[in-house]
Parts: C-alpha cells; sequence; structure tokens
C-alpha cells in the first residue's frame, strides 16, 4: 500500500556530485521523519542523513558539508543531494519514510529496495 522508490544511483568519480531522489506513494495520511541510509559490503547499514517533517535535519559525521538532505511535503519526495563524492561512500542508498496511513494512527517504518552508488575512477 505505500512505496518508496529510489532514483538516482550510478557510477561517478571521487570528487563527482550524485543526487538521489526517493517518492512516497500509496495509502498515505502524512509522512513523519524521512532519512537516507547506506549499507556498504561487510558493514553495518547507518543512517546517512535524517529529516524532520519540518525539515530538521540530521548527518552521520561523515558526510557533514558534502552532502545534503531535503523534502517536499507536497510531493512527499525526499532527496540527498551528495557532493565530494568519496570512495568510502560507494553502498547500496536506502529511502526510510514513517509513514502515518490514517488519521490518529502511529507510523509505521517503509523502506526502499535501495539504489547503488559507486564512487570509483
Amino acid at each position: 500500500q505505500v512505496q518508496l522508490v529510489e532514483s538516482g544511483g550510478g557510477l561517478v568519480q571521487p570528487g563527482g556530485s550524485l543526487r538521489l531522489s526517493c517518492a512516497a506513494s500509496g495509502s498515505i495520511f502524512s509522512i513523519n521523519a524521512m532519512g537516507w541510509y547506506r549499507q556498504a559490503p561487510g558493514k553495518e547499514r547507518e543512517l546517512v542523513a535524517g529529516i524532520t517533517r519540518a525539515g530538521s535535519t540530521n548527518y552521520v559525521d561523515s558526510v557533514k558539508g558534502r552532502f545534503t538532505i531535503s523534502r517536499d511535503n507536497a510531493k512527499r519526495t525526499v532527496s540527498l543531494e551528495m557532493n565530494s563524492l568519496k570512495p568510502e561512500d560507494t553502498a547500496v542508498y536506502y529511502c526510510n519514510a514513517n509513514v502515518v496511513k490514517n488519521w490518529g494512527d502511529n507510523g509505521m517504518d517503509y523502506w526502499g529496495k535501495g539504489t547503488l552508488v559507486t564512487v570509483s575512477s
């Protein structure tokens, strides 16, 4: 009933930029926090950036100053602008959203299927 679809992943050279986007659709009343997670080979999945409904943001230290998360509540999208990319940014990036499906319900987490970002020469 709720789907999150990521786009924008791909291959980029070190120092380059990519913009990831995620669109939420389905039975949605509202969306609380949204975020981008990533998982690199051999590593745990980590929260890269999060954003509240009101626009407050939080970033993992390793991407501060390089990545910017934003959202459009009307369009139900969240984006991650990634600049000055490093090889260590290589990972599958997952969109997450805490979705309220009906008025008065608690939010539930939904996940996208992931999009691969490869930073390499």
